[in-house]
């Protein structure tokens, strides 16, 4: 049987464990209370008298079973009172225990009944702050709920009142606006609309403002030469893709200059549809915080049950149940505010969202999550099997092969040797990003809500290991069915294409449109690749910067992938000399290119989120990319130039750039180096017990962080050495990059548990002007 402090421990909401009761700390005072207990013993021990007869014994029985029976009603209220009171200016209950009866450790039981009463006063007052708060969302979200469908409503009763020919106009005109958001400005402005559809404009203002919208200058409404009257209400839609940003971006400068947003347009569909969308959004996150919040409240009430139980067993005495009538009575058990503002919720998204369908709602509102199966587990052992198998037969061929050996010839190393490199490099990362998702779950990280992940489609460390270990073993079974045709004299031309076939497969399989092999995963994995083509014209999420972060440390596996991709196309399609692939022009540029590429993408994310949010910290953030930037530069050219001018420029450019980097690392992402912290250097929360790790991991993080030594140093080795310390120096940036995963997420999962951030605050579109 489970204890329950480790079943409290599996279910409570990490973000919100600070605000559980301290199930463990009142459990050690009960075991405090229980030491106090022990030396007593012998004073409370009657040895029985040698002259008392057996009917002496007898009736001693009789009376004791009689005194605990007349009390037993009673004991409850004797033992201690709970008195409650409110505190002025609020309905805030405080509960204080007072003992009425003395103890043999008196000290220890009000020092445990004090402690109890902190901890409920903490889950009341933590229950009543998050249910108001979700309360005050639920009436907003109704009033936006309300407008939308008078919106809809008068749109298509207008629709059908329309001539196909002129279409309908409500007099909303869209207008981005500069806030952190962009959004649709609604204004009613000029137009050359009939009388008519001035009343209709009128209408709608009518509707909208019996919702609880009260629109700019409503009380003295001013009209244009044309008799339409001068209102804005706006339809907040972020700017998550181009056209939406690059819209606010030129609107928000036209209003600078002109400052009189009233230009002439339609609300269309696709408007009320980005409407609808936000606020179906936000109904299934206020659903999600309103069950965390019940569980919050069951868990709590179990915890006081189970440590007031604990306390009646070693004192011997029954308080409680005294106390358990308190408890019931508190508002965090009491109240059912919020079962009854579930029950709303899910009436009206089945209504409203799901065309009165409970099982389509649900599906949206208590998403399931895949379990763990067996046969996952299986085929990743399978898999790890063949790979190790398959790998010895590749060491034995190639040694056989002489494929590594000097006088071979350079087209192995140059063409297929880089394609395989990739997919190594490919399969370390998945291998170290399941071992990111292992340590995140044991640690009780809970980074599918950092990362805005759905439950029932977010991968587990079983599946990364499944897909590292296929694709791995794929490769390696690849690269000896390579060798044995090159052993069996096959033409080079044909068998050297088979890295390229190799790759339009994966690439093939990425993009598949049917549900096989983990779809989810790799639909939202392009989604974001694309979102960080586009930086700057999207809206930057945790999951898109980290995953910028990860292609930063995949510059060598781009690398590659050019090398690769040149000399293939030289020798099977003759488009070029192989030469061309090391001394070319085009080469070179395409290698600053690549160099370059993942920072700038990096650096642009920065200036959107800057623009956005309006923090410093982004462009300080986005200089750091920028000594990258110049530094993998520097380096590069470098490799071409051996003088010592562009010897100094890459030991200048790099130091300042890995300084940077490491200030970054550690005080920015990892939150560490803080010297009033309590644990010296680090941080005051940490999730691993072992402050060694953490001393260990920023060193550790320093020497990977300096491998980039190695690339100026120019040892005197051949050419297959000099490929393999290349694999080497890339795998072990590769690893550095899984390293800094886990403490990146762990600073931002702690930063989340210090706001009891455990709900996702989705923005609404209907807002009104002055409100900014």
């Amino acid at each position: 049987m489970v204890k329950f402090s480790k079943e409290l421990e599996a279910q409570l909401i990490p973000e919100w464990k600070e605000a559980f009761v301290n199930y463990w700390q009142l459990k050690k005072q009960i075991k405090r209370i229980k030491l106090s207990r022990l030396p007593n013993q012998s004073h409370h021990h009657v040895k029985p008298h040698l002259a008392l007869s057996i009917f002496d014994s007898f009736r001693f029985f009789l009376h004791n079973i009689a005194h605990s029976l007349s009390d037993s009603d009673h004991r409850d209220l004797t033992i201690i009172q709970v008195r409650k009171k409110t505190t002025k200016g609020s309905e805030e209950e405080i509960y204080e225990t007072e003992l009425a009866q003395l103890f043999s450790e008196e000290d220890e039981v009000r020092v445990f009944f004090m402690r109890l009463d902190e901890e409920l006063n903490k889950v009341n007052q933590f229950y009543r702050k998050q249910e108001s708060e979700f309360l005050e969302r639920g009436e907003t979200l109704n009033k936006q709920l309300q407008i939308l469908l008078d919106l809809k409503q008068i749109i298509s009763d207008r629709r059908r009142k329309t001539s196909p020919s002129k279409p309908y106009s409500t007099g909303i005109s869209p207008q981005y606006s500069p806030t952190r958001d962009s959004d649709y400005s609604e204004n009613f402005g000029d137009s050359d609309e009939t009388t008519s559809e001035v009343s209709q404009t009128d209408e709608v203002i009518t509707t909208l403002e019996k919702n609880g919208i009260s629109f700019v200058n409503s009380a003295t409404r001013t009209k244009t030469k044309k008799g339409k009257p001068k209102m804005a209400m706006r339809i907040d839609v972020p700017a998550t893709n181009p056209t939406r940003a690059i819209t606010a971006i030129t609107s928000m400068l036209w209003e600078d200059l002109v400052n009189n947003p009233t230009t002439g347009d339609f609300v269309h569909k696709r408007k009320l549809q980005c409407a609808e969308k936000m606020i179906r959004s936000a109904f299934v996150e206020l659903y999600r915080g309103l069950g965390l919040l019940k569980t919050y409240s069951s868990l709590n009430m179990v915890a006081f049950t189970k440590i007031l139980k604990k306390f009646d067993k070693v004192s011997c005495q029954k308080a409680s149940a005294n106390y358990l009538k308190e408890v019931k009575r508190s508002h965090f058990v009491s109240s059912d505010k919020v079962v009854r503002l579930m029950d709303e919720v899910e009436s009206r998204f089945t209504k409203h969202f799901a065309n009165n369908d409970r099982k389509k709602a649900m599906k949206f509102l208590r998403p399931q999550q895949h379990k763990d199966s067996h046969m996952v587990t299986f085929l990743v052992g399978l898999s790890t099997g063949c790979f190790v198998s398959l790998f010895s037969v590749y060491a034995i061929l190639a040694h056989l092969c002489g494929i590594f050996s000097p006088g071979n010839e350079p087209a192995y190393m140059e063409t297929v040797y880089p394609i395989f490199s990739v997919f190594a490099l490919l399969s370390l990362h998945l291998f170290l990003y399941g071992c990111n998702l292992l340590m995140w779950k044991n640690t009780r990280i809970n980074y599918n809500f950092i990362f805005e992940f759905s439950p029932s489609t977010a991968l587990k460390h079983r599946d990364a290991f499944l897909m590292s270990t296929t694709l791995m073993t794929t490769v390696v079974g690849a690269m000896v069915i390579h060798l044995l045709l090159r052993a069996a004299d096959f033409s080079p031309t044909q068998i050297d294409a088979i890295p390229g076939v190799l790759l339009l497969f994966f690439t093939a399989l990425l993009i598949c449109p049917f549900d096989i092999f983990y779809r989810p995963t790799r639909y939202c994995f392009i989604r974001v690749i694309r979102n960080i083509v586009c930086s700057p014209f999207y809206k930057v999420l945790l999951v898109d910067f980290f995953m910028a972060d990860q292609l930063t440390s995949q510059i060598p596996l781009l690398r590659h992938l050019e090398t690769a991709g040149c000399h293939i196309f030289a020798r099977v399609f003759k488009t070029h000399h192989p030469e061309a692939c090391h001394s070319g022009r085009l080469y070179m540029e395409i290698t600053y290119i690549i160099s370059f590429l993942p920072y700038y993408w990096r650096a642009l994310q920065c200036v959107r989120r800057w623009f956005d949010d309006g923090d410093v910290n982004h462009l300080a953030n986005m200089g750091k990319y920028v000594s990258a930037m110049v530094a993998s530069g520097a380096r590069v050219t470098y490799n071409r130039q051996h003088d010592d001018l562009w010897f100094a420029m890459v030991l200048i450019t790099s130091v300042v750039a890995t300084m940077y980097q490491l200030y970054w690392d550690f005080i920015k992402d990892w939150g560490f180096l803080n010297p009033n912290s309590i644990n010296p250097w680090l941080r005051d929360e940490l999730i691993l017990k072992n402050k060694s790790i953490y001393y260990m991991s920023i060193v550790l993080n320093i020497v990977l962080r300096v491998t980039w030594v190695e690339t100026i140093m120019h040892f005197k080795i051949g050419r297959v050495q000099s490929r393999l310390l290349d694999f080497l120096l890339a795998a072990l940036e590769v690893i550095r990059r899984g390293h800094w995963n886990f403490y990146r997420l762990e600073n931002e999962h702690l930063n989340n548990v210090g706001h009891y951030r455990a709900v996702k605050t989705v923005p609404l579109p209907f807002r009104e002007t002055d409100s900014d």
